[in-house]
């Protein structure tokens, strides 16, 4: 059976976005080559994405194009050729096709992900709040991967779009860079097992 592993990079008070569309490029975040390289290295440990489309469709925007592109830095390149090539699953209500190694699936997206993680083996990466609410209230999530930046942004868009009770979670690792970033990846208590 695989993991699903929700992998954000976050405020110190849990906040994805600041503004509305900032994509995950907000200028709040610290990503340089030493965390990019981490990035890199978990990636390449992943059996396969899921991403919702909002998710999915800012990562095709650019990754495919910066593998090959020779003005982006080798970490970039890497990271593109990881995204384009690891298998994914795009939950989509609105999308029927996509490139770049997709599947997917749309009514009944859960059930989807449930046999997914029962058949595969690994850590799957959930990216999307949306959908890692979902992933979570179904009691799918195994854990938290969280690039904690050093800011407070006081409002935006949580972790997570609700939690109908607290989340009781187990550190099972944690790792700091020279940018003040702080990596902390915590097992989810009530995951289905």
């Amino acid at each position: 059976m695989a993991r699903f592993v929700y992998w954000m990079n976050v405020s110190l008070d849990l906040r994805i976005e600041r503004d509305a569309g900032e994509d995950g490029g907000g200028d709040w975040l610290r990503i340089d080559e030493q965390l990019h390289r981490e990035f890199n290295a978990r990636a390449r440990r992943l059996t396969h994405m899921v991403q919702g489309r909002v998710v999915y469709d800012i990562m095709a925007a650019f990754w495919p194009a910066a593998r090959t592109d020779p003005a982006q830095p080798d970490f970039l390149r890497e990271y593109g050729e990881i995204w384009t090539t690891t298998p994914k699953t795009l939950v989509s209500r609105t999308r029927t096709t996509a490139e770049h190694n997709t599947t997917v699936v749309g009514d009944d997206a859960i059930a989807s992900l449930a046999r997914l993680r029962e058949t595969a083996t690994g850590d799957i990466g959930i990216g999307g709040a949306t959908l890692a609410t979902a992933v979570l209230e179904a009691h799918l999530l195994d854990e938290l991967l969280l690039f904690t930046h050093p800011v407070v942004l006081g409002g935006g868009r949580p972790l997570f779009d609700r939690l109908s009770a607290p989340l009781s979670l187990a550190l099972l690792e944690q790792m700091s860079f020279d940018s003040g970033v702080v990596m902390h990846r915590y097992a989810v208590q009530d995951a289905a097992g």
